[in-house]
């Protein structure tokens, strides 16, 4: 996997090309950990992401181990696999995996309808 990582002022940009598991999660997770400490803003570019397992929600939903706060993530890019991935799981536990935080324009879950 190829991990690009753009960063200005406080925002950064990390942008993964390849499929999202568990054998890429250590190296997006250092990625996140080599953010300098000014990032406040996260932007996950997952334009050439075409599959991202669990992993993909570890990453996305469960805070690296890192010292210092976790700067807000908002994701872009989103393809079809993984884009129903995160369906799927705001679906089943719409509390735990809330899209309108790392989707802007998703509104929160209790003004959604559920997913026939």
């Amino acid at each position: 996997m190829n991990i690009t990582t753009t960063v200005d002022g406080t925002s950064a940009r990390i942008s993964p090309c390849g499929e999202i598991d568990f054998d890429s999660l250590p190296p997006l997770r250092a990625a996140v950990d080599a953010l300098p400490a000014q990032v406040t803003d996260l932007q996950w570019d997952l334009t050439h992401t075409p599959f991202m397992d669990v992993a993909g929600l570890h990453l996305l939903f469960t805070p690296t181990t890192g010292c210092g706060p976790e700067p807000r993530a908002t994701v872009t890019g989103l393809r079809t696999q993984p884009l129903f991935l995160l369906l799927m799981a705001a679906d089943v536990n719409p509390a735990l995996f809330d899209l309108s935080r790392l989707l802007p324009d998703i509104p929160p879950a209790d003004l959604r309808p559920a997913l026939p």
